[in-house]
């Protein structure tokens, strides 16, 4: 799938100085061993042969799940979730960033993590995921 994904985002990835996943909270990430959208983003970087960093981005905040919110209230619902930590503002600094998720439904996840990246020193931010939910949300 990684694979497929820097096929596909083969633009976003020129452009790229550096590739950052969608952080999972440490306890969804305890409870589920692995964090689907870093292993993604390892093969993607990797194929690009571009900086992986999964220290770049936290999630602070444990959300509830996506599931059945509404646009509005996933948005809600990741308010404050994202943050770069202090020790990684040099490593973004001025630094264009391919953030990459496994799936997109609204854009909620990848709005608020583009947004602290940016506030993070991020000079901008592309998001590259592996699926998009065609059915709109309420």
């Amino acid at each position: 799938m990684g694979r497929m994904m820097a096929a596909s985002g083969r633009q976003l990835l020129t452009d790229a100085d550096l590739v950052v996943p969608v952080p999972l909270h440490r306890w969804r990430l305890w409870r589920r061993r692995f964090n689907q959208a870093a292993l993604l983003a390892r093969t993607v970087a990797a194929s690009a042969g571009k900086p992986f960093d999964t220290g770049a981005l936290e999630r602070v905040k444990a959300t509830r799940p996506q599931v059945g919110l509404t646009r509005a209230g996933r948005a809600a619902n990741l308010q404050g979730a994202f943050r770069v930590p202090e020790r990684a503002r040099a490593r973004l600094a001025g630094r264009r960033v391919l953030l990459v998720d496994d799936v997109s439904t609204t854009g909620a996840t990848g709005n608020a993590a583009a947004r602290a990246l940016l506030r993070g020193g991020a000079a901008s931010v592309d998001l590259l995921t592996f699926a998009l939910v065609a059915e709109e949300i309420a």
